[in-house]
């Protein structure tokens, strides 16, 4: 399965078909329908919508739809209708005018203090009246679809671009863990050889009363290997590069894996930085310094893509 990103954008529409010739100032003509969906990371799924009160009803059917496909990200979807804003004015029919005189002389009738209905209140009550709800709210959840199948195919394409940046990241990670594997028995040796060294020279003042004269050369060579291996222990990170190793080839199995893996991916990254910060602190040396620092730069460059992945 593919890995998929939090983040998308899609749009769709549908413009209605032409007002016939004998219609009324274009008031049979049917409204087209136009949305857009975009997505961006989250913890959670979180939808919001923006749509026309004509199209509030598609709510519960919209976030049935997204929720069956998406899992996490922040998603915003919003619709309009073309070719029927309300902004544009429209000449009512002769018809919808005598209605609209016949309510208001009833309603003054019982509220003589009311309000004559305005130009505008009058444009805006004959345009809602105009296409069929019910066939715009279909047509919005059709289009959605399709929206949400771009969209779906966005966040797949993007999903593949982190996928390579990441495997990319885990092979320098790999030569970089690599690199300090050697460095350790050198290290080692390098200060057992120290340890010796300084013994033997306190072992070269003879007569010293410092040492006193129970002070052999064999017991010298004992505690030399004695504080060597010591350093060995405090200073052995053969346990964390181990478990760096296993958390590199998590992340590479579940990378090809894909589907919903966010959330492990984000855990995971965790734990290799937390191994990449011990074997900094035990460092004893410049390289081994450098690989820890490098290896921290890295993590923190997966870090950040890993947020986008659902």
């Amino acid at each position: 399965m593919a890995v998929y990103s939090m983040t998308g954008y899609a749009t769709a529409h549908s413009s209605g078909p032409a007002a016939p010739a004998s219609s009324e100032s274009g008031r049979d003509a049917q409204a087209g329908v136009g949305v857009e969906i975009r997505s961006v990371n989250s913890r959670f799924l979180d939808l919001a919508f923006k749509l026309p009160d004509d199209l509030r009803g598609t709510e519960p059917a919209l976030r049935e739809l997204l929720g069956a496909r998406l899992k996490r990200g922040k998603v915003e979807v919003r619709a309009w209708i073309e070719g029927r804003a309300d902004t544009v004015p429209r000449q009512p029919s002769a018809l919808d005018l005598q209605k609209l005189v016949g309510l208001q002389d009833n309603v003054r009738a019982w509220l003589p203090t009311a309000t004559p209905l305005s130009v505008a209140e009058v444009l805006q009550l004959t345009a809602r009246q105009q296409g069929n709800p019910g066939e715009l709210n279909d047509t919005l959840v059709a289009l959605a679809q399709t929206a949400l199948d771009g969209l779906t195919a966005a966040r797949e394409r993007e999903g593949k671009r982190l996928a390579a940046m990441l495997l990319d990241r885990l092979g320098q990670l790999r030569q970089l863990a690599k690199d300090a594997q050697p460095l350790i028995p050198q290290l080692v040796a390098q200060q057992r050889q120290r340890f010796i060294d300084r013994w033997n020279e306190a072992l070269g003042a003879g007569g010293s009363a410092t040492l006193g004269s129970s002070v052999t050369s064999d017991m010298a060579h004992d505690r030399a290997l004695t504080e060597a291996t010591a350093f060995a222990i405090r200073i052995d990170v053969a346990e964390e590069l181990t478990r760096l190793d296993s958390h590199l080839t998590e992340i590479e199995r579940l990378l090809k894996k894909g589907a919903e893996v966010g959330k492990r991916l984000d855990f995971l990254i965790q734990e290799l930085h937390r191994e990449a910060n011990t074997l900094g602190s035990k460092s004893s040396n410049l390289e081994l310094t450098r690989i820890s620092v490098d290896m921290k730069v890295l993590i923190e460059q997966m870090r950040e893509q890993v947020q986008n992945i659902e």
